[in-house]
């Protein structure tokens, strides 16, 4: 890798790819000064446009003919197909059987075949491979590859162009993201510290790097299927080894408090791989305090089918939701007495669920489960409080 292949694919990308702004955030971390790189607003909604389309950009004419074949979970494989079409090439993109919707459409649209195979990227790439012996055409590769890593390392240079004296770098880690991004980095501003992040169910290269040699998980456990991979490639381990400074995880929960944070402060989408860089400023997974700080965000391709579940689990984790079972004597106005010192203390009853069948329970009691919308945390607590305070016991 050097910095003249990420300026030619800078020139490579001038129209073809968007430069995305850098947008302030100041409630992200009230004690960094935050930015978000809007890679979610890129074209195909996600940075992988970049990569994909310097590498065949840079195919020659035998080649082309050939057409091209990707595995993907989605992402690489629009930047794929919107390449390979404006380019004028075949392509044939393996996706994993489970990758959201709206990802698979947006590829057919984009004119590639789509091949869905069971399982996870790592078994999409197999399948990929497999083809490609079988047809001759060229592979994509999604990170492990010098081209499609200057691609993306284009965003680096983009980063301190806009913001030339940032102190961090938070970044998603599937691969030739955070390596194009940190090698442009380093190379132009080495003083900046660069921070990978997975999530916690998928932590391939932490530990990959953590025992000095690439390692192989026997399994992911992730709604961030753009970063759900099993094992890092070589190239992007060994740039990652070098040029990254730190290596930290977000549980699935705090990815749904970024994505709900980015969707209520800023108006902006970002799918589960592309928050986990906003979750890592948000639950301080470095120090960053007092320092000028960029989180990428990597892309915004999120299926609408899940996207509520994310939100409530974003609010569920903020205290802004939550569930008191109560246990009470089974009589008139009881509810009518609990749904009162809710109201006085300014939360809202969203649903009831009365039960008389609990077994260990007083013949004569039921339990209430009452779903509230609260302020925060500390407010579902005082309303616990209160609760507790007007002789009712909490069982949950």
């Amino acid at each position: 890798m050097t910095l003249d292949k990420i300026y030619q694919a800078a020139f490579t990308l001038k129209d073809a790819a968007r430069k995305t702004d850098l947008i302030k955030a100041p409630l992200i971390n009230p004690e960094s000064d935050v930015y978000l790189k809007a890679e979610n607003l890129q074209v195909t909604g996600s940075f992988k446009l970049r990569g994909a389309y310097n590498k065949i950009s840079r195919l020659t004419p035998e080649e082309r003919e050939r057409g091209v074949i990707a595995c993907s979970a989605g992402n690489h494989a629009q930047g794929v197909a919107l390449a390979a079409a404006k380019n004028g090439i075949r392509a044939l993109i393996c996706i994993p059987d489970g990758a959201p919707i709206s990802k698979v459409e947006a590829t057919r649209s984009y004119g590639a075949e789509v091949r869905l195979v069971p399982g996870v990227y790592d078994d999409a790439y197999r399948e990929a491979c497999r083809l490609q012996k079988e047809s001759g055409a060229v592979f994509i590769h999604p990170f492990d590859d010098e081209d499609v890593i200057a691609g993306q390392g284009t965003i680096g240079l983009e980063i301190l162009e806009q913001l030339p004296d940032a102190d961090a770098v938070f970044v998603p880690v599937g691969g030739g993201l955070i390596s194009g991004v940190a090698y442009a980095i380093k190379a132009l501003r080495p003083e900046c510290k660069v921070y990978g992040v997975q999530a916690a169910g998928a932590p391939s290269m932490v530990r990959s790097l953590r025992d000095k040699k690439i390692e192989t998980l026997s399994g992911v456990n992730t709604f961030a299927d753009g970063i759900a991979v099993k094992c890092p490639g070589k190239l992007t381990y060994d740039l990652c080894s070098k040029y990254v400074d730190k290596m930290v995880t977000v549980t699935d929960d705090e990815i749904a408090t970024a994505i709900l944070a980015l969707i209520e402060q800023h108006k902006m989408i970002a799918e589960g791989a592309g928050a986990v860089s906003v979750a890592a400023a948000m639950f301080n997974k470095a120090d960053i305090k007092g320092k000028k700080t960029v989180c990428l965000v990597s892309g915004g391709n999120i299926d609408v089918t899940i996207l509520s579940r994310v939100i409530n689990r974003g609010l569920i984790k903020e205290g802004r939701q939550g569930r008191l079972t109560i246990e009470l004597i089974d009589r008139p106005g009881e509810l009518r007495e609990v749904s009162s010192i809710i109201a006085k203390l300014g939360g809202n009853v969203i649903s009831v669920r009365h039960d008389r069948s609990g077994e260990e329970s007083d013949i004569t009691a039921c339990t209430l489960s009452i779903g509230v919308e609260t302020r925060n945390r500390a407010h579902l607590n005082e309303i616990r409080d209160a609760i507790i305070k007007a002789g009712y016991r909490i069982v949950a």
